[in-house]
């Protein structure tokens, strides 16, 4: 079903009227990478602007605009207002895409542990032989934190199976050379050999907002913002929680 069947004829007559066509360089968190590409080529269709768009981790980004790389667009698995601090977001522009938290998948075929409460998660990790996990990825750093929350680190040195890259973990899982992820839904979401099992207990929970903004520096701030306007109807919301994001309470 095409997304842009879903999205209001007038919104989308605006968008391509008002603003002369551009090409935008658009940073893109590596979990948004599926849902992304979904609704860039729709954008595109309906606005005329064409989208270049890089997927990584949260951390490469932001070290590279630190470096001075400039960009249009970025969309972060974190809130953006750390780059608005350091004036490198338009704080006007900032925008709320969705939300997922940390949960429990599993390769294929190995036993479903139980979870359901601090000691049951943290008996599962002890017993599990291989966890992997995303890396410098939002929900990576905070599984890293929270081993060291729940005084695990050391005991889980041995289990954990760092990833390499975007994607990472969850090809690591889907070859079974890791039997559990604990890790944010979006990139495990429609990843073959892979079962997704449910959250972590609400008392080890953490949120990940993910959020988008304009950079400062761009020279194509009006067709960013039609961008991010774009990403946000209801009909793109509807491609993001397929894609394991869900709206933001």
């Amino acid at each position: 079903m095409k997304v842009v069947s879903l999205v209001s004829a007038a919104v989308l007559t605006f968008m391509t009227q008002s603003i002369d066509a551009a090409e935008l360089k658009v940073m893109v968190t590596g979990a948004a990478k599926d849902a992304f590409n979904a609704l860039a080529p729709e954008f595109e269709r309906a606005t005329g602007h064409k989208v270049s768009a890089q997927f990584d981790l949260p951390p490469n980004f932001i070290r590279k605009i630190e470096a001075g790389e400039t960009f249009d667009v970025i969309i972060l698995s974190m809130d953006v207002e750390g780059l608005i601090k350091q004036g490198k977001v338009d704080a006007s522009s900032r925008t709320v895409l969705g939300r997922t938290g940390v949960g429990v998948a599993i390769h294929q075929g190995v036993r479903k542990p139980d979870f359901a409460t601090v000691d049951a998660f943290k008996a599962m990790l002890l017993e599990a032989k291989s966890v992997t996990y995303s890396g410098e990825g939002s929900s990576g750093r905070y599984f890293l934190s929270l081993l060291d929350r729940l005084g695990m680190t050391e005991a889980m040195k041995p289990r954990l199976r760092p990833p390499a890259g975007v994607g990472g973990a969850a090809a690591l899982l889907s070859k079974g050379e890791a039997e559990i992820a604990v890790i944010g839904k979006p990139p495990i979401v429609g990843v073959p050999q892979i079962e997704w099992l449910g959250w972590i207990p609400d008392q080890l929970q953490s949120w990940v907002v993910f959020t988008g903004g304009v950079g400062t520096a761009s020279k194509e701030a009006a067709a960013g913002r039609a961008l991010l306007a774009f990403l946000t109807t209801p009909a793109a919301a509807t491609v993001w929680k397929a894609r394991g994001l869900d709206p933001v309470p």
